[in-house]
């Protein structure tokens, strides 16, 4: 059967760099850090003491308190997030065939402030079992994507992936292939994350995963330099809405690129660290340029996972020149996670969206926070080191790895 065209017709950003995609995108150029000292509880007693969080977001601005008070931190961002999506898409909802119209969210982890608070308070009582009813619908990762779902009345396909980081990439990645075998015409597709709290940042400061540049957290997240010492926590949701290609050309849409191929892969080595060679990110990008009747040589930006943990940026990049050959020398890369921090299930969500944008505006966002060449990485490599750069951009690729070996790749390239 012929394959359906894929495209993106809207976009939403709730980041800790902005919150909408206008801010988020200017913010991203301008190379803004989003870290600062945490003020969603008191971190004073953690080895980090600071994180990415959305600032400035008041629920009670996008909907009814009482219903807010229904939802955890992370469908909040992800309700938001998609409206702005699908008033940027201009889809007409009262025309739009709402059985093939279909939602796929992501969570790496879900409402872990929900989980956290609920027995908190279990256990600071008599051990009488008082739980609030909206516990569980509060807490389960799928419940963002029922709640996108029941507030357009989408009846298509209507799921969570999960995979830890790479969680919002395999949601493009199923949203597209729906899209392609004509099971649906338009997806809400996207990620989000709420995990700025004592149990994230405690889990993974145990890990030894974080930054702990208490003193200067707007450089903590050096992707690539000498000196990086882990990833910083971010927060947020990104929004994308794919639809058919035909469908949207029909309706007058602003197409902003086409999404023109996919990969998936595992490492099948170690539950947290990448192997060593790549080779699991080499099979990703080689299955995704495949998929979309991509060369190497037709690819201008990578924006890599590239998370600022000593290991995984040399591993990524490895991989990258192992599959680019040559061409690895003409291509920008860059890590946007330097300004966001790391969201976790959502990183590949905004980092899409980031990617997206790279495609319509033809403009390389920055590696912020360079400060020191680290021997193991090939200075040859354009890694758009502190200043964003503008160029024709063709195509460009977005990673997304997640622990328990997870790899996943989507590619933009523009609409011919």
């Amino acid at each position: 059967m012929e394959l359906k065209r894929v495209v993106v017709t809207g976009l939403g950003a709730l980041t800790p760099i902005g919150n909408t995609v206008s801010e988020y995108w200017k913010s991203l150029v301008d190379g803004v850090s989003g870290a600062e000292p945490i003020t969603l509880y008191d971190a004073s007693k953690f080895k980090t003491q600071f994180a990415c969080e959305v600032k400035g977001f008041h629920v009670e601005e996008h909907m009814d308190r009482k219903e807010a008070r229904k939802l955890d931190r992370f469908s909040q961002f992800a309700v938001v997030c998609a409206d702005e999506a699908v008033k940027d898409a201009g889809l007409n909802l009262d025309t739009l065939n709402k059985d093939k119209a279909g939602v796929i969210w992501a969570s790496g982890i879900g409402g872990l402030g929900t989980f956290f608070d609920e027995v908190m308070n279990f256990a600071s009582g008599d051990g009488t079992p008082r739980y609030n009813p909206f516990f569980i619908p509060k807490m389960i990762a799928d419940i963002a994507a029922g709640h996108i779902g029941m507030k357009y009345g989408f009846r298509g396909p209507n799921y969570c992936t999960v995979s830890a980081c790479a969680s919002s990439s395999h949601a493009l990645m199923d949203a597209f292939n729906l899209i392609r075998l004509n099971k649906a015409i338009v997806f809400v597709v996207g990620g989000s994350e709420a995990a700025v709290n004592q149990a994230g940042m405690g889990g993974f400061n145990s890990m030894k995963a974080l930054s702990e540049r208490n003193d200067d957290p707007k450089t903590a997240s050096r992707p690539f330099d000498k000196d990086r010492d882990g990833f910083v926590l971010g927060e947020g949701a990104g929004a994308i809405i794919l639809e058919e290609y035909e469908h949207a050309k029909a309706r007058g849409a602003k197409i902003y690129c086409e999404l023109a191929g996919s990969g998936a892969s595992a490492d099948a080595y170690h539950l947290t660290a990448p192997h060593p060679e790549g080779l699991g990110v080499i099979l990703v990008l080689n299955n995704a340029l495949e998929d979309a009747g991509l060369q190497p040589t037709d690819v201008d930006y990578i924006n890599v996972h590239g998370t600022s943990t000593p290991l995984g940026d040399v591993a990524e990049l490895k991989a990258i020149q192992h599959v680019f050959g040559d061409h690895a020398y003409t291509m920008n890369i860059s890590s946007t996670k330097s300004m966001t921090g790391h969201l976790l299930g959502a990183a590949g969500a905004i980092e899409a969206v980031a990617t997206i944008l790279s495609v319509y505006h033809d403009t390389v966002p920055p590696t912020i926070n360079h400060f020191t060449d680290d021997e193991n990485i090939d200075p040859k490599l354009n890694l758009t080191f502190n200043k964003a750069q503008f160029r024709p951009i063709r195509a460009a690729l977005s990673n997304t790895f997640g622990f328990g070996g997870h790899n996943a790749t989507v590619i933009f390239k523009k609409i011919d």
